[in-house]
């Protein structure tokens, strides 16, 4: 069992650009036996995030750090100021983008850290056929146990 600690720095982690967002990869699960992965979403003003989806297998959480967050969670509309905490359970259909002027920045965890690699995976694809479309999204989200969500009964 390992007992290495992890410290990443303000400038540290794994930069995920991915057009109007940047997903900065804090602890991939390596260090805490994928346990738990942490990141941190920075999204432009007056930007959408992904289509609205379910995953099947993780818990995500989303912390607003700064800025303001609009969560909307089936037909359920929440804007987030900065100290807000949103728990996102296996099976609920969700998304987020930042509606106002500022950058919004979310620390976003998954439990487990099933879905990391899905910002990785998502960047690649980016860049061999350019931006991504809702169709090759929801493609990458598949790999993931996650699903675009269109009708949104628990």
């Amino acid at each position: 069992m390992g007992t290495k600690a992890s410290i990443v720095g303000p400038e540290g982690g794994e930069a995920v650009h991915l057009g109007p967002a940047t997903m900065r990869i804090l602890e991939d699960g390596s260090t805490t036996g994928h346990r738990i992965g942490i990141g941190e979403i920075t999204l432009a003003p007056h930007t959408d995030g992904p289509p609205q989806h379910r995953h099947g297998r993780h818990d995500e959480g989303f912390y607003v750090v700064s800025g303001t967050a609009r969560f909307t969670v089936g037909t359920t509309i929440y804007d987030a100021p900065a100290g807000t905490l949103a728990m996102i359970p296996p099976g609920a259909p969700h998304t987020f983008a930042n509606p106002g002027d500022e950058p919004l920045v979310l620390l976003n965890t998954f439990t487990p850290d099933l879905y990391v690699q899905y910002f990785r995976d998502l960047r690649d694809m980016i860049a061999q056929t350019g931006p991504a479309t809702p169709e090759a999204t929801a493609q990458v989200m598949s790999r993931y146990a996650t699903e675009v969500a269109t009708d949104y009964a628990d």
